[in-house]
């Protein structure tokens, strides 16, 4: 029982602490390593992949006769899918994807959650600025600047300087004497 309560006490300071952002942080990475596991062991389903052509012009690329494995992600039409291979021919770059459900959903419910903070009703939103500018009329905010650098405190001063050229100008190329 106090070991449930202590944890209980630790994720309710980890909220306080970071928020909500920080737990879909530990979604998102607890979804990256499932992923990962799955995708190096084969263990997904073929009928979610798809194949994307990058049309890409490389100078002396090397064409690929097999896929190579790569990890990453890439959104298309909405979708989240986890790069699975990837094998360049001719000018063309072959990606093969998976569709990652999970992920989306993350996205999705991140989306939702920062939207509860910006949508607001039409008539919450006036009272907002009428409130507002109530605050700007009314209360005065002061700020001063100081500043902490030597640099801005020095002050300028303007000497005036003389360039001197010597008198006589020695040319560097020297000819050889005319013939008498």
């Amino acid at each position: 029982m106090k070991k449930i309560a202590s944890i209980a006490c630790v994720v309710l300071l980890l909220f306080n602490v970071v928020g909500y952002y920080g737990l879909f942080f530990g979604l998102r990475y607890a979804n990256d390593r499932e992923m990962q596991e799955k995708l190096d062991a084969d263990a997904f389903d073929t009928s979610e992949t798809i194949t994307i052509a990058v049309p890409i012009a490389i100078p002396y690329m090397v064409d690929s006769r097999n896929f190579e494995r790569v990890d990453g992600k890439v959104e298309h039409n909405g979708e989240s899918y986890r790069l699975l291979k990837q094998r360049f021919e001719r000018d063309t770059l072959y990606l093969v994807c998976v569709k990652d459900v999970q992920d989306q959903r993350i996205d999705q419910a991140l989306a939702r959650f920062v939207k509860t903070f910006t949508d607001r009703p039409q008539d919450a939103s006036h009272q907002t600025k009428i409130f507002a500018t109530f605050i700007k009329d009314y209360v005065a905010q002061t700020f001063s600047i100081r500043t902490l650098a030597l640099g801005w405190q020095q002050q300028r001063v303007d000497k005036i300087m003389v360039v001197a050229t010597p008198a006589d100008y020695h040319p560097s190329i020297t000819h050889p004497p005319k013939s008498a």
